[in-house]
């Protein structure tokens, strides 16, 4: 059996405002943007990329769940996008509900905010992970049983604590400089775990629909469904699972409506579907069908983004640096305050979103990173955290000195 294993991401983060200095003590609103217009103004860009891509992607992959009784799928949901949905498209979530009641849509358990915390505070990421899984149970009424961290980021240690966790399962992709010779089309087992399960993602083949489907430089433009079937059926001879993990976004929002891309989708899950020999799995789905092929080891961090694959988008330069190891350092104090609304933007400000931002890579890489960049410069996305980071310092000394005065009392 041939298996396709269709994995989409959602994530919206609480993109900062233009806060500059002279805003710092004065305004604690580091996320509202008065001007409608701006790159920055979060409930615009929520309510355009969801008449873009959540509605209508949405939309046809419930009608391939009702129309196709094969076709299978998973999705990991950032906490940041469900927080901004229930705000500013509630339908989004109830769409989301009835796909997941199907009973052949799993929800990927990750961190709520989409941080780093993984690599700074093992503590704070499992709080944030303990927050996404309540979250999903609270909203859904499910279970996470596999996990992918922030930007599919994985190693060694990563694998060890999920299997530790009690996951099933696990993500990263498939890079050749970890597979080598090995395809990414089979069930693995991460290196020194007992019972956790590893896929992988099959990066050519998702990449060819996530970053290649409207590149019209590209040699094998325009892409179609028979030509990307036999791809498919040509990649199964070397295992029997297509791991096609990409961002949601992929469809009507990185790549628009008038380039063909949904269609495309719904032609492929007709014609994978009709075929005896294929089917969908879910990740968890995929996990059990078979046993381990290998054992896998990644020492050294892997991640889906750029062309290192590594975690030089977030933390390639000193900016990144200091801005992340400021937002951890005020971490005792934040907590100890006990002030809601401090800790909710203390935890939106470690959204690996901010530090991206902040990069400073040339050619391919560097043009992404500025396409998805609300800010002018890598600099002023790092002025604008820092400032906001100044803020929240006078903010917890505020609090101190009230706590203080209370004790006097």
């Amino acid at each position: 059996m041939r298996s396709i294993v269709l994995y989409l991401h959602m994530h919206q983060p609480w993109r900062l405002k233009h806060y500059s200095i002279f805003s710092v003590d004065h305004d604690h609103d580091y996320w509202t943007e008065k001007d409608w217009y701006a790159g920055t103004n979060n409930e615009r860009i929520f309510k355009k990329v969801a008449d873009k891509s959540y509605r209508p992607m949405l939309a046809r992959l419930e009608k391939c769940i009702n129309t196709y009784t094969g076709f299978k799928f998973s999705l990991s949901i950032t906490g940041t996008f469900l927080d901004q949905a229930e705000k500013w498209a509630p339908d989004v979530i109830e769409t989301l509900k009835r796909l997941v009641k199907s009973g052949r849509v799993e929800i990927v358990a990750e961190t709520y905010y989409h941080s780093l915390a993984f690599f700074y505070d093992r503590e704070e990421f499992e709080a944030q992970v303990k927050l996404h899984q309540d979250r999903i149970h609270e909203l859904f009424g499910v279970r996470s049983k596999v996990f992918r961290n922030t930007e599919l980021s994985y190693n060694n240690e990563l694998a060890k604590w999920a299997d530790e966790y009690g996951f099933k399962g696990i993500l990263a992709e498939g890079w050749d400089k970890i597979l080598e010779w090995r395809s990414p089309n089979f069930v693995y087992r991460p290196e020194g775990c007992k019972n956790i399960k590893l896929l992988m993602k099959n990066y050519r083949l998702s990449d060819d629909v996530a970053f290649r489907f409207s590149d019209k430089h590209w040699k094998e433009w325009p892409l179609t469904v028979d030509k990307y079937i036999q791809w498919l059926e040509a990649a199964t001879l070397r295992g029997p699972l297509i791991n096609l993990f990409m961002d949601f976004e992929t469809f009507g929002e990185n790549i628009w409506e008038d380039t063909g891309i949904f269609e495309f989708f719904e032609h492929l899950v007709y014609r994978w579907d009709r075929d005896k020999d294929n089917n969908f799995l879910t990740v968890s789905e995929a996990c059990d069908s078979a046993e381990p092929t290998a054992e896998i080891s990644m020492p050294w961090t892997v991640t889906w983004a750029d062309t290192e694959r590594d975690l030089s988008a977030w933390l390639g330069n000193s900016m990144q640096h200091e801005a992340m190891k400021a937002i951890y350092d005020i971490k005792p104090e934040v907590l100890a305050s006990g002030d809601p609304a401090l800790i909710e933007d203390w935890r939106r400000l470690q959204t690996s979103d901010h530090p991206y931002y902040m990069c400073t890579k040339y050619f391919n890489d560097g043009d992404v990173h500025a396409y998805f960049s609300p800010y002018d410069s890598p600099y002023d996305a790092f002025l604008y955290y820092m400032n906001s980071l100044r803020d929240m310092r006078g903010r917890l000394d505020g609090v101190t000195k009230t706590a203080k005065k209370a004790k006097k009392k």
